[in-house]
């Protein structure tokens, strides 16, 4: 009994063998499975397969290939919709520049603010919720002025003046000094020391009346600065109105 269940073991496994490489066909006994012939002919555009890493060092698919080979990879599916023309095969695009980029914004200011507007104007601004740096609000300090001072002239003495200046070439301009009235100011100079000196260098050539005076007293003031501001900051900041008390932004020096 042992010996024929051998035997028909050893049968079987030669028919299989047979039938799985295809002898038996010629009976109608081929296996439904396909060969390798059939699967080549079904390939689909095997032309657009390029290899990275071929044999002898095979140099990378040219751009023209990447192209081809991606537009296969993205033939429609039938009942799709298309893709839009030229999407199949377009670069990936760089990064767009955000709107209000730096290449938009310019430096704006405004000047001659007191302290009770400088005030208001920071409260106002701070309302705006900008990021920091965006607005400076900064003081300024004008330096006194002071003069070597001939006056007081009515027009008739001015002309007169001018006419002996002239004479002993000594420079001079119409000035109009606060507590002093209408004059000639023979130098100008940014401390009462200077003009001290300047007197009387101007005593050796000649002058006898003219004397020190202030023209203008030592201020502090403030400035509006927006040192990069977009289109729509510039015209936000101009609307605020009553703070800017009437002071237009210009720009930037």
């Amino acid at each position: 009994m042992l010996k024929w269940a051998v035997w028909l073991l050893l049968l079987a496994n030669a028919g299989y063998f047979f039938w799985s490489q295809g002898y038996l066909g010629a009976v109608g006994a081929a296996p439904s499975a396909e060969r390798e012939p059939e699967r080549l002919q079904n390939q689909v555009r095997p032309e657009v397969l390029r290899l990275l890493n071929g044999p002898n060092g095979a140099e990378p698919a040219s751009q023209e290939s990447v192209r081809v080979g991606t537009a296969a990879v993205r033939d429609p599916v039938p009942g799709a919709a298309p893709l839009p023309a030229g999407d199949a095969a377009a670069p990936t695009a760089g990064p767009v520049a955000p709107r209000g980029s730096p290449s938009d914004t310019a430096c704006w200011q405004a000047g001659g603010f007191t302290a009770n507007q400088a005030d208001g104007l920071r409260g106002a601004l701070s309302l705006l919720d900008w990021p920091a740096g965006s607005w400076q609000v900064e003081e300024v300090r004008s330096s006194g002025r002071w003069v070597v001072y001939m006056g007081r002239f009515d027009e008739e003495q001015m002309a007169r003046k001018k006419t002996e200046l002239r004479d002993i070439k000594i420079e001079f301009r119409e000035v109009n000094v606060p507590s002093q009235g209408p004059g000639l100011a023979l130098g100008t100079f940014s401390t009462q020391e200077a003009a001290e000196q300047g007197l009387q260098d101007l005593t050796r050539k000649g002058v006898r009346t003219a004397r020190v005076a202030q023209e203008r007293p030592e201020s502090v003031s403030y400035n509006l600065r927006l040192p990069a501001a977009t289109p729509q900051q510039r015209l936000l900041v101009e609307s605020l109105g009553g703070p800017l008390a009437g002071r237009p932004l210009r720009a930037c020096d």
